[in-house]
């Protein structure tokens, strides 16, 4: 995918106006992500916000222990380092390439040039940012308000899949589990027991089919 292409699919710019987007396309550099490479460290000064076009980059935090936690799974159409980039800190978290592909990153100094001097382009970028806190919302609802089930059933809701139901889990297994603040034992054994009871079809490590829609959808009310 081109620079274009990328932003055109990003939905934090999903309010953004064709004049302001052209102004971006201008400023993006395009970035490769090869699988396993950390595209920056915590703490490191923030370069930019990056879109993802393809891929999947793994963004988590280490706590004072050295235990990882999995704050959230990037994936196409996805952005990170934004509010770091806007709110003018370093990096709060690691992002490290989960499932390689490729990018855009928008550099921090040119980005902030521009909603220094654009406000219409600042309320066009609030759009995409609501999007982000009823993300950010929903899985602060998923925390404290459902079970392992509730949680997992709800995640494989809003995984994408093709027309006959079929989902590719974002990322390694721990790492999900992470993200849904489950242990990896606890993660494989809901989807076990979905398994079991023929909610869904496990094709492979990495791919499974959704049989029972609304069987998911009672589980994550």
């Amino acid at each position: 995918m081109d620079k274009a292409a990328i932003l055109a699919e990003c939905a934090l710019f999903s309010g953004v106006g064709a004049e302001h987007r052209t102004r971006l396309v201008a400023m993006a550099r395009k970035v490769n992500f090869a699988q396993g490479t950390l595209v920056f460290k915590q703490n490191d000064p923030c370069p930019g916000i990056y879109c993802v076009g393809s891929g999947m980059v793994r963004i988590y935090r280490i706590g004072g222990a050295g235990k990882e936690h999995t704050l959230h799974m990037a994936g196409p159409g996805q952005t990170f380092a934004e509010v770091a980039v806007i709110g003018g800190f370093p990096c709060p978290a690691f992002a490290e390439v989960a499932r390689a592909g490729d990018g855009a990153l928008l550099p921090a100094p040119e980005i902030m040039a521009m909603l220094r001097e654009e406000h219409a382009f600042c309320l066009e970028l609030l759009v995409g940012m609501s999007h982000w806190v009823r993300h950010l919302t929903d899985l602060l609802e998923d925390i404290t308000l459902r079970d392992a089930s509730g949680r997992v059933a709800r995640h494989l809701l809003q995984t994408q899949q093709d027309a006959r139901g079929t989902i590719g889990l974002a990322g390694l297994k721990k790492h999900i589990a992470s993200q849904l603040n489950l242990t990896s034992e606890t993660f494989s054994r809901v989807l076990r027991r979905l398994a079991d009871t023929g909610v869904v079809d496990v094709i492979d490590d990495k791919r499974l089919r959704i049989v029972d829609r609304q069987a998911l959808e009672d589980l994550s009310a």
